[in-house]
C-alpha cells in the first residue's frame, strides 16, 4: 500500500501560441516550472486548463505530452469527465494505461439542466470505480450544478473501492469537509480542496490533507499544507495570512487568466492567450497581478528569466 497523496496538487495549465494553437514546447516548460515549484503531483486537463475549450484530439494530445514529459517525476492526476459514462469509463482506462496516478471526475451533467439524479450519479462513478484500479477523486464544485448530499459522497466512498479522494469546493467547503470526514473518514485517503485554497486554513481545521490550486504560487501554498499537517499551525496561519491577498486577487479577479499571465511575464511560456470567449486581462488587473507576483518573489514569475 502506498501512502495516500497528501500536500499540493495544482492544475496545470494549457499555453497557446497567439493563434490559439497548442504550445507544445510551452507545455513542457509550464510542467518543469511547476516541479521546480515543489509540487507534490500535477492536475491536468481540468477547468484551469481550459478542458471545456479543447477538443477530443487536444485533451490526447495534451494528456499523451503531459504524462510522457513528468516521466514519473511527480504524480499526475488526469480530468477524464464527461457526461457520457460510457466515453468517461474510455477516458479513465486510457489515462490509467498512460501512467496517470489518479483520476478526476466531476458529476455528469450538461449545461444547467440536464444532469443525472443521485443513483445516476452512483451507478456513474460505480462504473468508473470497475473499470480501473488507480484512485478516483470527486470534483465537488458548483460549476457542474450538481448537487451532491453528504449521504452520496459517504455511500461512494463506502461502497465503490477505488472512490477515495474528494475535491469539495461549494459554499461551506470547511462544513462539508468536515461532515463528510465525520460520515466516512475512514475511507477517504484524501480530502481536498480547491478554489486556489482561498478558504485553505479553514478547510485544514476541519481536516483537509491538500489542496489543488493553480500554478500561480505553489512554493508559497505549500507550506501553509505540510506545516499545518507537521503540527504547525502557527506557521500555517502565518503564511496562510501573508497569501491571502494574491489568492483572493486571483479567486475574484483573475481566475485561470492569472497563472498564465505570470507565467508569460516570468518567461515560461510564450503567450497568456486564452481561447474566446474568455477575454485577456484587463491591463489595470494585469499591472497590479504582476506587481503582487514581484512582490511575493514567485519562482513563475522569474523561472524563465
Amino acid at each position: 500500500m502506498t501512502a495516500p497523496y497528501t500536500g499540493i496538487f495544482p492544475i496545470v495549465p494549457t499555453p497557446f501560441h497567439d493563434d490559439g494553437t497548442l504550445d507544445l514546447d510551452g507545455q513542457s516548460r509550464v510542467l518543469d516550472c511547476m516541479i521546480d515549484q515543489g509540487v507534490d503531483g500535477l492536475c491536468i486537463l481540468a477547468n484551469y486548463s481550459e478542458q471545456f475549450l479543447l477538443s477530443d484530439a487536444e485533451r490526447g494530445i495534451l494528456q499523451d505530452h503531459c504524462l510522457e514529459h513528468v516521466a514519473g517525476r511527480v504524480p499526475v492526476i488526469s480530468t477524464c469527465s464527461h457526461f457520457s459514462t460510457r466515453i468517461a469509463v474510455e477516458r479513465c482506462v486510457r489515462a490509467q494505461a498512460q501512467g496517470a496516478a489518479m483520476v478526476m471526475m466531476m458529476p455528469p451533467y450538461h449545461g444547467a439542466l440536464l444532469k443525472a439524479g443521485d443513483q445516476g450519479v452512483f451507478e456513474h462513478f460505480a462504473a468508473l470505480s470497475e473499470a480501473i484500479d488507480i484512485p478516483i477523486m470527486i470534483q465537488d464544485a458548483p460549476l457542474s450544478g450538481v448537487t451532491l448530499p453528504i449521504p452520496l459522497l459517504a455511500r461512494m466512498a463506502q461502497e465503490l473501492p477505488n472512490v477515495s479522494y474528494f475535491k469539495i469546493e461549494t459554499p461551506g467547503t470547511a462544513a462539508k469537509l468536515r461532515a463528510l470526514i465525520e460520515a466516512a473518514g475512514q475511507y477517504i485517503d484524501g480530502p481536498f480542496d480547491g478554489e486556489e485554497a482561498i478558504t485553505l486554513l479553514a478547510d485544514l481545521d476541519a481536516g483537509a490533507t491538500g489542496t489543488m490550486t493553480s500554478g500561480l504560487a505553489c512554493e508559497k501554498i505549500r507550506p501553509i499544507v505540510t506545516d499545518f499537517l507537521a503540527g504547525d499551525r502557527a506557521a500555517a496561519e502565518a503564511q496562510y495570512n501573508r497569501m491571502l491577498p494574491l489568492i483572493n486577487f486571483e479567486n475574484r479577479q483573475c481566475n485561470l487568466r492569472a497563472c498564465k499571465t505570470v507565467m508569460m511575464a516570468g518567461g515560461v511560456i510564450k503567450s497568456d492567450f486564452v481561447r474566446h470567449p474568455l477575454e485577456p486581462l484587463h491591463p489595470q488587473t494585469r499591472e497590479t497581478l504582476l506587481a503582487m507576483a514581484e512582490d511575493l518573489d514567485l519562482l513563475a514569475y522569474r523561472w524563465g528569466r
